[in-house]
């Protein structure tokens, strides 16, 4: 009889267990369910906006929304819990420059508001600025720091040239065509299509990504301002940690500055994305270094302790920057052209580096070189490998009494600075009048 009745408890939690397993994938199903609204009903809504940016509804614009909306649901949810981070601070310079609150959602297609993102072509970003137009528009990229990851500095920059492109093309949808292209492909779709000056005129003549950039751009506006009609919530938006700003003249660690404040490295790294490795540089003049609120009194009360701290800690960040993968810091830059036989751990080898190094200065995706093939390597200091240390080729050669090299042919000056004892790439430049790397079979070099 127990036995009969333990069955039936067993049958009887059992049936519980499934029922709740069936409540919680209904319960996850209403939580991700997608409503399907017709053409029209999205049309209507689309239209309703009153964009200053007139983007006509159509079916690309459609196809874009059904993207975000339907099939890249997670991908929109985290834009609306990363949006109260980012948003006040595009909505208070675009009414700054007095230009459509629309384009705050602009950084969603093109980095996912994310101000460390960095496309393969090398655009770094919230707003995905190229090295030359950043600087162009006034931001600082080093070694140590690049504004272009600076929410604050790259939205002003980009609002800046923003306008800039509008007073050339007097039209929101070639803006938004020439911010993803380039002014020069607008220009050109605009003289093929016969000197049309309407988007969707010259569509057929612009870079195919660029064709999906405004439809797309206008998929992502009407996806964040209609979220809950399509069931897109958020249960944990991101808030912007408030900070205040410390002026700083001199070399800082932040990891020292971290320990010695008693922060979060993490937190003081996102509230300065900007600064790249860690370090900010000896010859900084009037950096604004964030700081959470709540450490300021800690920071006023032992200033000094801490600044100085910070600074004792370059002897440590040197030696994780000389190691950092891709690192070019403290070495000297060598071209290596590729010969017949190369393979990059031969040339690694040669010339006491990494495959790892060699291949991010080259932005290298695989192991694939090519004779001929120029390479940029950075030689310096010795570093570990993956599993040991590389140690040097000795200078055992002294510098002979002619203080004549006679150039062979393959030799490089970083070779011939490691033949003879004291002297570097630099030396050897200079000892021979040389403006750049390039040596001929033949050359008689003095090396002391």
């Amino acid at each position: 009889m127990r036995k009969v009745k333990l069955y039936f408890l067993l049958l009887f939690t059992t049936s519980l267990a499934a029922l709740g397993q069936e409540q919680e994938l209904a319960l996850a199903e209403v939580y991700d369910y997608a409503p399907d609204f017709s053409y029209e009903e999205i049309e209507r809504r689309y239209n309703n906006l009153g964009l200053e940016i007139d983007i006509a509804f159509n079916d690309r614009v459609d196809a874009f929304i059904n993207y975000f909306t339907v099939r890249e649901r997670g991908y929109t949810r985290e834009m609306l819990r990363r949006k109260e981070v980012y948003f006040p601070i595009f909505e208070k310079y675009l009414a700054e420059y007095k230009l459509p609150q629309e384009l705050k959602y602009l950084p969603i297609i093109e980095s996912g508001l994310n101000p460390g993102a960095v496309s393969r072509p090398k655009a770094v970003g919230l707003w995905q600025f190229m090295a030359p137009t950043g600087k162009e528009q006034g931001l600082k990229i080093d070694w140590y720091i690049d504004e272009r990851m600076d929410p604050e500095k790259a939205t002003e920059a980009a609002c800046k040239y923003i306008a800039w492109l509008y007073r050339i093309f007097d039209d929101w949808k070639l803006t938004l065509a020439a911010y993803n292209s380039g002014i020069g492909n607008v220009q050109r779709a605009i003289r093929r299509a016969g000197n049309k000056h309407d988007f969707w005129e010259v569509y057929r003549f612009l870079p195919r990504e660029t064709r999906s950039y405004v439809p797309q751009f206008a998929a992502v506006l009407y996806t964040m301002e209609y979220a809950d009609e399509h069931n897109l919530y958020t249960e944990e938006p991101l808030y912007p940690t408030p900070y205040e700003e410390v002026e700083v003249n001199q070399f800082v660690y932040l990891k020292a500055f971290a320990e010695e404040g008693g922060m979060d490295l993490e937190e003081l790294r996102m509230l300065n994305p900007s600064i790249k490795k860690d370090a900010i540089p000896e010859n900084a003049k009037n950096f604004k270094l964030r700081v959470p609120v709540q450490h300021m009194p800690n920071f006023e009360l032992n200033r000094e302790t801490i600044l100085a701290k910070a600074a004792d800690g370059k002897t440590e960040f040197e030696k994780m920057a000389k190691n950092m993968p891709g690192s070019t810091f403290g070495k000297e830059k060598v071209v290596y052209r590729v010969r017949s036989g190369d393979v990059l751990g031969k040339i690694a080898l040669k010339y006491n580096v990494r495959v790892t190094d060699i291949r991010a200065w080259n932005n290298l995706r695989g192991s694939m070189i090519r004779v001929g093939q120029r390479l940029t390597l950075y030689t310096g200091p010795d570093f570990l490998t993956d599993n040991t240390m590389v140690q040097s080729k000795p200078k055992d050669q002294p510098i002979p009494a002619s203080k004549v090299h006679v150039v062979q042919p393959g030799d490089t000056l970083w070779d011939i600075s490691r033949m003879y004892k004291g002297l570097s790439i630099e030396k050897l430049k200079t000892l021979n009048n040389l403006k750049n790397n390039q040596l001929k079979p033949g050359m008689k070099l003095k090396v002391g």
